[in-house]
């Protein structure tokens, strides 16, 4: 984490919209995760006076890790009544703040870390909060860019997740042996109903591929919806950096709550 801003570098340029969320009325911090012999570093986030266990938010990092964006996400799920979690799912591979651009840090290390370690990774999580204060019958994932096509796979993956919500994660590229699938692949082994937020104007996810991705799950009969908006492009609910749109990202973060809200993710 880099001092003085907690931006992972190659997050850089950072935008003047950078949103921070207080901590008055939550609990947050590191923490550690046992998960395949190994002990996964962790960032959670918790409402201070909560009582009973509470509905689990995995929260899954952009391409840059579990950074000062990622943090805010689990403190502003906390606010909401979840207990958030997001783990480091790179650390075995190395350290995203090691890397000053994208391109490098893409090639050097995003494209090392195995699909199947990230899932098993994503369960060892789901256990931990089930032990820590977690309510496991009410279990949802988000994530993020990267974290968004995970989101999308996790779905096929854990039958017990109750609710997965997909901010712009590729739908479908080029596969190899870490990254075998893509959520255009796996629409049939959805288990839990699965809510996409994309950007018309993202260069990277084209409409073509929404689209095909939406008759895949038609085709599969999921329970999953996909919202398109036409003026945000790729990372718009990144407040931190250029690409934010903040009508867009507002929208998405209530429609998330919703789609939690309707598929158990809360009380009431």
């Amino acid at each position: 984490m880099t001092e003085k801003t907690g931006f992972a570098p190659a997050a850089a340029p950072h935008a003047s919209t950078i949103v921070h969320t207080p901590e008055e009325a939550i609990s947050a911090g590191e923490t550690s995760i046992p998960s395949q012999g190994e002990n996964m570093p962790a960032y959670h986030a918790r409402p201070k006076d909560a009582h009973g266990p509470l509905p689990v938010v995995i929260v899954v990092q952009e391409i840059f890790g579990v950074h000062e964006h990622i943090r805010d996400i689990c403190r502003r799920l906390a606010k909401e009544g979840y207990l958030a979690i997001a783990p480091e799912l790179y650390f075995r591979q190395g350290d995203p703040n090691d890397y000053a651009d994208i391109p490098t840090l893409f090639s050097e290390l995003v494209t090392k870390v195995p699909d199947a370690q990230v899932l098993a990774d994503l369960d060892h999580v789901a256990s931990w909060a089930s032990r820590n204060g977690g309510d496991a019958s009410r279990l949802l994932v988000t994530g993020f860019c990267w974290g968004g096509r995970i989101a999308w796979l996790y779905a096929a993956h854990n039958p017990q997740l109750k609710a997965a919500v997909a901010w712009y994660g590729k739908l479908l590229g080029d596969k190899s042996l870490n990254s075998p699938k893509y959520p255009v692949d796996v629409a049939t082994d959805l288990t839990a109903p699965v809510l996409g937020l994309y950007g018309g104007q993202d260069t990277g996810i084209s409409l073509e591929s929404v689209e095909t991705m939406r008759q895949a799950l038609r085709a599969a009969n999921a329970t999953a919806e996909i919202i398109v908006y036409p003026e945000a492009g790729h990372a718009f609910n990144a407040d931190y950096r250029p690409s934010y749109h903040e009508e867009s990202a507002k929208d998405g973060w209530q429609r998330m709550l919703a789609w939690f809200g309707q598929y158990g993710g809360k009380k009431g």
